[in-house]
């Protein structure tokens, strides 16, 4: 997709930009490619520097209450020093990795709903700076990610909604001033005991953390809890698991553990049937089976999940961030979604959700452009 905007920050005459992305489909540690193609307006001008910054929506915490803010989370100068004449038109290709923590936005070719990720164009001229226009980019889960995510709708757990939190997690290797939650209704077999679960992926090149928090349910004389399981996994096991029969077990280890802690704390009995609900292991909502590949989304270009070349590509470190510790639950996120994957059908009623009517919900709020890095 193309944007085409006059740089307006710059006046009448003003040079204009294109940013073409060449796919705009790309995972965590992968890259984006394309141009910023610089047209000359009625005069001569010099431009200071020309940079790309990947920008999303992030809840944060006000002394107000919590707010949503636009946050730049990395940035990479392309150009820089250049002299732009009358009428010249000049292409500026480039490349920029993206962190592997970046958050997913898309699954089986459907916007995770909350979810908003763009590429902006920044181009200052004497010291002015116009931010230009977002490309919307999409982001696919990594192969494990992918895994879990499927493992997810196959226990019965339904999606709930996503968003990302301004904070860090206590304890955790994280390299963005935020952390992402993929939120579900508790599966029928965990909710004698928990209402909801929270999901957040932290990668690095070796492998992902995974960070369970779950909102447990409160008995006749006891109130509910927060609790947490956290647990790692390698990029090479991907296709070497039962995932569901392991996030099955993250549940019951967590549940079993928190028991051990809170004497009298259970509601109920767990269901006898484990993971193996019915559905298990069957495709949702036209998604192809368990253990299937599925992958590559048409358009994307991306390679064929699963393949042993160069995968995870090398990708530059990222600092730490930090801010404030923070792992709380928020309120009441997206509506329920019909069970099951998070994909075709289930996210059917967000299909006319299009780039444009979600960059809108950007809008000029700078919320600050924490964890830039050029």
């Amino acid at each position: 997709m193309v944007f085409k905007k006059m740089l307006g920050a710059f006046g009448i005459g003003a040079p204009s930009v294109d940013t073409v992305l060449s796919d705009p489909g790309t995972r965590p540690g992968s890259v984006l490619t394309g141009q910023v193609n610089l047209t000359g307006g009625s005069q001569d001008v010099d431009i200071d520097h020309v940079v790309l910054g990947l920008v999303t929506r992030v809840e944060v915490d006000g002394a107000d209450g919590d707010h949503d803010a636009t946050v730049e989370f990395h940035r990479v100068t392309i150009a820089g020093g250049l002299r732009l004449a009358e009428g010249q038109r000049l292409a500026l290709p480039f490349q920029i990795p993206v962190p592997l923590q970046t958050p997913v936005t898309d699954f089986y070719g459907q916007r995770l709903p909350g979810m908003t990720m763009g590429l902006r164009t920044e181009v200052a001229i004497r010291g002015a700076v116009d931010k230009g226009d977002l490309d919307p980019v999409f982001v696919h889960p990594l192969p494990v990610q992918e895994r879990i995510l499927e493992a997810f709708g196959r226990l019965g757990f339904q999606f709930k909604g996503a968003d990302l939190e301004h904070g860090q997690i206590a304890g955790a290797h994280q390299t963005l001033p935020f952390y992402q939650e993929i939120e579900y209704f508790a599966a029928p077999q965990y909710a004698h005991e928990v209402n909801e679960v929270e999901l957040t992926f932290l990668a690095d090149e070796q492998g992902v953390d995974i960070v369970l928090e779950f909102d447990r349910r409160g008995g006749l004389f006891t109130g509910g809890h927060d609790s947490y399981g956290r647990y790692r996994v390698a990029h090479a096991d991907a296709d070497q698991r039962d995932w569901a029969a392991e996030v099955d077990g993250w549940f019951r280890q967590a549940l079993d553990q928190y028991r051990t802690l809170h004497p009298g704390a259970g509601y109920g009995q767990p269901s006898p049937q484990g993971y193996g609900q019915p559905g298990y292991g069957q495709p949702a909502y036209g998604q192809p089976g368990y253990g299937q590949p599925g992958y590559p989304q048409p358009g994307y270009g991306q390679p064929g999940y699963g393949q042993p070349v160069g995968y995870p590509p090398h990708q530059p470190a990222y600092g730490h961030y930090q801010g404030e510790e923070h792992h709380e639950r928020r309120g009441p996120g997206m509506g329920a979604v019909a069970a099951g994957v998070v994909g075709g059908a289930a996210l059917g009623f967000a299909g006319g959700m299009v780039a444009d009517e979600v960059f809108e919900s950007f809008g000029d709020d700078e919320g600050g452009d924490d964890g830039g890095e050029e």
